[in-house]
């Protein structure tokens, strides 16, 4: 799976679950909580659905990292997405 895919199965869950957001509003380097505006609850889901979708465990540990879709999308692709 490329990063590019990754970054599409990302965006696809994260207005799944902060519906207010817009698709063409998402930018790569954004925080998703500062700058994005989801909540905690809508971070912990949107790893919680990454996970059950592309099978791939990301430890509560890890989640300080996880800032950002290219974060996110780098995490994946580094764990084996």
């Amino acid at each position: 799976m490329t990063e590019s895919d990754l970054r599409k199965i990302i965006v696809e869950e994260l207005v799944k679950v902060a519906p207010d957001l817009e698709v063409d509003d998402i930018r790569d380097q954004e925080h998703l909580l500062d700058d994005l505006g989801i909540d905690s609850m809508d971070f912990v889901n949107l790893l919680s659905a990454l996970q059950a979708r592309l099978g791939i465990p990301v430890p509560e540990i890890d989640y300080p990292r996880l800032i950002s879709v290219v974060a996110i999308t780098k995490y994946l692709a580094e764990h084996g997405a």
